[in-house]
């Protein structure tokens, strides 16, 4: 079995071959719905269907997706902006064709974020030239921080769960990003039947249309309760990997071929995409 060192070789060898990155912000109105969970599995799920995928954790405060790849970050992208090591030192090869980029956990990352350090982490990006994917994984609520990734991203996803509370900061979430985009997609999570999945959507996009303009809700899809997710949460590990055939990984699956099946049906930015482009739209929202 290849080692990190080894996955890392090969990515740097492959940075010649650019593709056009689509960013994907996944968010929630409130802790504790899975959010992290979802980014990490639905990142694995992309990449065992052949697809280059990394994973950045923008939960600015509460970075743990190292925690949940069962890995250890010692340098996180706090440490490139100012200056001390370079981006390939911090990428996390979590196996072939999926990367975890290590965020921080505070705010003083904002504190770094220059022309400066932007542009040399466009220069240092090009190592991530060739992604289909880029997850970005962004702290729950509509805080300032937040709401700067997902206005930075092409596709926002919100993550929810059939929780009074829950719904209701969902909705919140969802008003607030719909005065910058049309399109955002939803992922009902720990729900116990797929018509619950449907009635907490039906109910919301109701709300949402009465009350939103111009605004176009989808349903990408649920995740289940069931033992195997609660099994891989105690374990840190990946549900979908510990037990592809169990019904939450299968429906995860149903959600990643929606993801790809509207990546072919829409015209992504021609313009520079993947990490270090990410950072060049983020500096215009500072």
């Amino acid at each position: 079995m290849k080692n990190q060192a080894t996955d890392l070789i090969e990515l740097v060898g492959q940075q010649g071959n650019k593709k056009n990155t689509e960013i994907i912000a996944i968010t929630s109105g409130k802790g504790g719905v899975g959010k992290s969970s979802i980014s990490a599995n639905l990142s694995y799920t992309l990449c065992k269907m052949g697809y280059k995928v990394a994973v950045f954790d923008a939960d600015i405060g509460l970075a743990n997706l190292d925690l949940i790849f069962g890995v250890k970050a010692h340098k996180t992208i706090l440490n490139v902006l100012k200056g001390e090591c370079e981006l390939k030192d911090i990428i996390i090869p979590i196996e072939n064709g999926l990367y975890l980029i290590p965020g921080d956990s505070g705010d003083e990352i904002f504190n770094y974020i220059s022309e400066d350090s932007v542009s040399r982490l466009v220069g240092e990006g090009e190592i991530l030239s060739d992604l289909d994917y880029l997850i970005i994984d962004t702290g729950a609520g509509i805080g300032g921080i937040t709401q700067k990734f997902l206005e930075s991203s092409d596709t926002l996803i919100v993550i929810t769960m059939p929780d009074p509370s829950a719904i209701t900061d969902a909705y919140a979430a969802i008003k607030v990003n719909a005065k910058t985009r049309s399109q955002i997609y939803m992922i009902l999570n720990m729900v116990k039947t797929a018509k619950e999945a449907e009635n907490v959507y039906l109910k919301m996009k109701q709300i949402a249309y009465k009350n939103i303009e111009n605004l176009s809700l989808e349903l990408l899809g649920y995740v289940p309760l069931s033992s195997g997710v609660s099994s891989a949460t105690r374990g840190r590990t990946l549900f979908s990997r510990v037990d592809p055939g169990d019904v939450a990984s299968l429906q995860l699956k149903g959600i990643a071929r929606k993801i790809l099946q509207k990546r072919e049906q829409k015209v992504l930015p021609s313009k520079e995409n993947g990490f270090g482009s990410f950072f060049q739209r983020l500096l215009k929202y500072l």
